[in-house]
């Protein structure tokens, strides 16, 4: 089981999957699924892979069944909104994995950086508004989407969000008027510089740039030297520590440094010194300096990332892909539906009638919808129940007549309509199941050890086990690689055990003696019945309708006969 830490999800109405069975990839694989996710996504960007890990998890609890399509309709209905929500939840996306918010907070910051964190933070409040005002002009009715209103919300308000926006607004100006410093050198009696200190941090621009000019200029006018450190104001020395001996090179640099940068707080980087060199502490120094005169800002700057920095961004991005699973789904069903193919919205069973395990009309299999669309040809649909008179169905039928696409459709339904997903046909009321077990024909490779009829004992009795009463059990010409005999004796065992399990059955089969033995199957007491399904055909022809019937394999194999001429009497006659 896995656990999903996060508040709010759009595929799990609790926030968790707990509870939930997860179908391995050769059911999934069995039921088509591999090549529809190909049709629905792109496989570049993993979503293929996300899509698959969704549907591949199932529970039989209506509720969520429910929760998801509801999202999906909403979702199926607000194209513009949905385009909306992932620009949003993108650009939501790129702070958290480019941002500073993984980056560990550390009190030695600089100004830059702590201002740099603040507009990320001050960016995030701008999406969650956004986000809120997508969703609240949207027309959206499903719980789960009017629930992440309501959660983005109490996002914005429970945290200040308001007052926080105003906050960064007046530290951005307190900042923004800083546009030079001006820095005291002290000299020894060699006029050799030998410490620097912050004098002042000013809101106007040095109009002279040549560092020596200026230093020429107080030194040959007729002012004389300043006497003592004296300053007006409140002005103090802010002394570098260690004392630095060989500052001339630094001294060019720094003695009026003109901050001409767009972002002024980048001041502790415009002394360029060499590496090594026991001058490069200034680059730190100014760091250091600044935020000392901004003391107040700083302090305020901290006091408000100490307070916001827990504001976690990961709950809204692992949205994204739960937004993706549905749009992607949704665009590929519009596609469908202007090539002509209906998709209906599920109904739960024990809401309107409790004694129905399904009851579907007009479906097919969505595997073929991409064929079918690209060549051209009629997809044909079906209908099909599950309720205590049809447990489970043995259907027989000509090969290559359509028997295992009617299997897959039947697995692919429950899936869909459990994944939230408008279901391939018109009409679609079920009780949602556990889990889905495929048994069809394994690789030849995967049988070596066993042999064939060995593999197959072994995976139907795991798979028997593992299945519920509310589980759908898919088996596809299952026992049929030994001799007739040694299938049909095995086979009568499974089947007699699934209806004593009560488990939902569709059992494709060549075994028609099968079929003919319903009426004994159902003689026992057993959760529900066996019934004979047939793929009909007329005239040798195969229609791919599955209707209630006894098995015609006889007669089919007559009308091939006749049709090719190759009946005794035909024979006779050419001879």
């Amino acid at each position: 089981m896995e656990y999903v830490d996060k508040k709010i999800s759009l595929l799990y109405p609790k926030g968790e999957s707990n509870g939930f069975r997860i179908m391995s990839e050769v059911t999934m694989h069995d039921l088509g699924f591999d090549t529809i996710c190909e049709a629905v996504a792109d496989k570049k960007d993993g979503q293929q892979a996300m899509i698959m890990r969704v549907l591949s998890k199932m529970t039989d609890d209506p509720y969520v069944a429910r929760y998801r399509s509801d999202i999906f309709e909403d979702i199926y209905k607000n194209p513009d909104m949905c385009k909306s929500m992932m620009e949003i939840l993108d650009k939501i996306n790129f702070l958290r994995d480019y941002g500073s918010f993984k980056k560990k907070y550390e009190e030695a910051s600089g100004i830059w950086e702590l201002m740099h964190r603040l507009e990320e933070i001050n960016e995030y409040i701008g999406y969650v508004e956004a986000i809120y005002q997508c969703l609240s002009t949207a027309d959206i009715q499903s719980e789960g989407l009017l629930g992440l209103r309501e959660y983005i919300n109490e996002i914005y308000h429970d945290n200040g969000f308001e007052d926080l926006k105003k906050d960064i607004s007046k530290l951005k100006s307190s900042t923004q008027d800083l546009k030079s410093v001006t820095v005291g050198i002290n000299l020894n009696e060699r006029f050799e510089a030998n410490s620097i200190g912050l004098i002042s941090i000013n809101n106007k621009y040095f109009t002279k740039s040549n560092v020596i000019g200026n230093f020429y200029d107080k030194i040959a006018s007729k002012s004389p030297i300043k006497d003592g450190t004296t300053w007006d104001g409140s002005y103090k020395f802010h002394p570098l520590n260690p004392v630095i001996e060989d500052f001339q090179y630094a001294l060019e640099k720094t003695v009026m440094v003109n901050v001409a940068s767009q972002n002024p707080l980048l001041v502790g980087k415009l002394a360029a010194v060499p590496t090594g060199d026991t001058t490069e502490d200034v680059t730190r120094y100014m760091d250091r300096v600044t935020n000392h005169m901004l003391s107040l800002v700083v302090k305020n700057l901290r006091e408000t990332l100490n307070k916001y920095v827990s504001i976690s961004i990961t709950e809204i991005t692992n949205l994204i892909p739960e937004f993706s699973y549905y749009i992607r789904f949704a665009e590929y069903i519009k596609k469908l539906e202007k090539h002509g193919l209906k998709f209906s919205k599920l109904q739960i069973a024990d809401e309107k009638e409790p004694d129905c395990m399904m009851r579907a009309r007009g479906i097919y299999n969505m595997k073929l919808a991409s064929v079918a669309i690209s060549e051209q040809t009629e997809i044909i649909t079906n209908d099909l129940d599950y309720d205590k008179e049809h447990l489970v169905y043995i259907l027989t039928g000509a090969n290559r007549g359509g028997k295992t696409t009617i299997t897959q459709a039947i697995g692919q339904l429950f899936v869909l309509a459990q994944g939230g997903i408008r279901i391939p046909g018109e009409f679609f009321l079920f009780q949602p199941v556990d889990a889905v077990y495929t048994h069809f024909p394994a690789d030849e490779d995967k049988t070596m050890d066993l042999g064939r009829l060995g593999e197959e004992c072994k995976r139907f009795k795991e798979l028997y086990f593992a299945a519920t009463k509310n589980s759908l059990l898919l088996l596809n010409e299952t026992f049929s690689t030994t001799s007739f005999e040694e299938g049909y004796y095995i086979a009568k065992d499974a089947i007699r055990a699934v209806l004593h399990k009560g488990i939902r059955t569709l059992y494709n089969t060549h075994m028609h003696k099968l079929a003919y033995d319903i009426d004994t199957f159902n003689e026992e007491e057993t959760e529900g019945k066996a019934v004979s399904l047939i793929v009909k055909a007329k005239t040798g022809q195969r229609s791919f309708k599955v209707e209630i019937a006894p098995p015609e394999g006889m007669s089919y194999a007559k009308d091939i006969a006749e049709k090719y001429g190759v009946t005794y009497e035909m024979l006779m006659e050419e001879n």
